[in-house]
């Protein structure tokens, strides 16, 4: 059972930017960025993977990656900017968006302003949230999508060089991590369950108040 969760999760995404290329990262990195819980802390390093494998460029990876993040930002941006907190709320449970995430967003976004959109990119949680109180705020889109494309540039180069290095040293962390296969395998798991226990605790939460 744990191998068919993982391989279905990790088939997803390998298979996708294996077969579709810089396409493939585009639209992973902007199914992420709607705020549907598709991780980019595996997307962009096993494109960086590939990278070592010469597949792709890292400033290319990183590029495709920083697009998609904002094609999936601005239709999050559109969504507050015309449904508002409301609309935000209603139709965000269905993708497992708590009030408790647009709560953190939004905090974020008031505090920091506009650079917030930028900034947000590189923090978890807070960067997959932020477009819906920047479209709420109406805050003027050219800079929303200046902001979001570089913070998220610096993003995803990063985590794309993580997997470059590893790709590069595969042949010796390989020995390791074969050893600890099952071990990551249930690590794995484990965060999947936890991610998807946590939206609902807190959706239950606050169905209470």
């Amino acid at each position: 059972m744990i191998e068919k969760i993982i391989s279905i999760l990790a088939g997803f995404i390998i298979g996708g930017i294996s077969s579709l290329g810089y396409f493939g990262i585009l639209t992973m990195m902007a199914i992420e960025s709607t705020c549907i819980p598709l991780p980019s802390e595996i997307i962009m390093p096993f494109s960086g993977y590939l990278v070592s494998q010469g597949r792709f460029s890292l400033w290319g990876v990183a590029f495709f990656g920083a697009m998609g993040c904002v094609l999936g930002s601005a239709l999050a941006y559109w969504v507050g900017y015309y449904g508002g907190r409301t609309m935000a709320e209603k139709y965000g449970k269905y993708i497992l968006v708590t009030k408790h995430d647009l709560d953190i967003a939004d905090s974020f976004f008031q505090k920091y302003g506009n650079m917030a959109v930028f900034f947000s990119r590189l923090l978890p949680v807070v960067r997959t949230f932020i477009s819906f109180p920047a479209g709420i705020a109406r805050m003027n889109f050219s800079k929303f999508i200046v902001y979001t494309f570089f913070g998220s540039l610096l993003f995803c180069y990063f985590l794309a060089y993580i997997g470059k290095i590893l790709g590069e040293n595969w042949n010796t962390l390989g020995v390791y991590f074969h050893k600890f296969d099952a071990i990551i395998g249930g690590l794995v798991l484990v965060g999947v369950i936890w991610f998807v226990k946590r939206h609902l605790n807190i959706r239950k939460k606050y169905k209470k108040i």
